[in-house]
């Protein structure tokens, strides 16, 4: 029996229909799904760092005073403030980011701009991994037998901050070699074909353009340094050193290992209790300003791009 082709063509068109239909019916709720999970996932990381935070400030905040801010610390650490340690984080942070930043970023420009597609690059790219993965004891280990032995500097800021640094290097390569390659062609390819050279394209063309996302890798820099307390362990810090360093050959006092020993081994865990609360808190006040003041410098770069 022969088949109307008319009535095939329409059934073979309704099937169509109804099983786009489905699969749109599939899609939506499966992307309906897909954002409630989303959602849920923000939520629950955004309830976490509130927890923390609040929990931080609910049990710091009495200890915040003047003279815990101002004061040499007296009786093992039991009494006075943490003036010392505040100036070492301080000092620590901007030693090892005026290492690492140039540093960084020249290795970041050679890699996606100069460097081809070869097995050197390839060997350099693993290195940086296996760089980034390396746990920071390993980082304080290389600094003392180093910076600390074989270079000289003893237990010292400028040990602490070289060993930091190349603990960084790694991460502020890796950001800035993203924002790097974010910058669009066009620009480098309209710089080029005006003449102007390759090296002040760069300069003046694809360095500001990355500059927000340079930025970016900053601020993740400036929260692992303020917060790293093997490396410095190796190469200076002290527990109690009720005086400012004078040199950067001096040793110094820095909040997280102060923070360390105040919870695990210090004269009296209990009675410090507070102490710790707060050295926590003013650990956490400085991290979060030199972020904002990072956030406010990436803020400025994108909009002047943008203009």
């Amino acid at each position: 029996m022969e088949l109307n082709p008319k009535v095939n063509e329409n059934d073979r068109k309704s099937f169509r229909m109804q099983g786009g239909l489905g699969l749109g019916l599939n899609a939506r709720t499966s992307e309906r799904i897909a954002f409630l999970l989303i959602g849920l996932s923000a939520m629950l990381v955004a309830g976490f760092v509130v927890v923390i935070l609040a929990y931080i400030i609910y049990n710091g905040y009495s200890a915040i005073s003047v003279e815990f801010l101002t004061e040499m610390p007296r009786m093992r650490m039991t009494q006075g403030g943490i003036y010392p340690a505040i100036v070492g984080t301080v000092l620590l942070i901007i030693g090892s980011m005026a290492v690492a930043l140039p540093l960084g970023i020249m290795a970041a420009v050679y890699l996606n701009e100069y460097a081809g597609d070869t097995r050197s690059t390839w060997l350099i790219e693993m290195a940086i991994n296996n760089l980034a993965g390396t746990p920071s004891v390993v980082f304080g280990l290389f600094g003392l037998a180093l910076f600390v032995k074989y270079f000289g500097f003893g237990s010292s800021i400028l040990s602490a901050s070289l060993t930091l640094s190349f603990l960084i290097i790694p991460v502020i390569i890796r950001s800035s070699q993203e924002a790097l390659i974010s910058v669009p062609k066009e620009y480098r390819d309209s710089s080029l074909a005006l003449g102007i050279s390759k090296w002040s394209t760069i300069r003046h063309v694809v360095l500001p353009a990355a500059i927000p996302g340079i930025v970016t890798g900053s601020i993740l820099s400036i929260g692992r340094v303020a917060g790293e307390t093997a490396p410095i362990l190796l190469t200076g810090v002290a527990y109690f050193l009720p005086r400012l360093p004078d040199s950067i050959y001096s040793q110094f006092m820095a909040l997280p290992y102060h923070l360390f020993v105040l919870a695990t081994s210090g004269t009296s865990i209990v009675k410090t209790r507070p102490l710790q609360y707060g050295t926590a808190l003013v650990l956490l006040m400085i991290v979060l300003g030199l972020n904002s003041i990072a956030v406010l410098i990436r803020r400025h770069y994108r909009k002047k791009l943008q203009i």
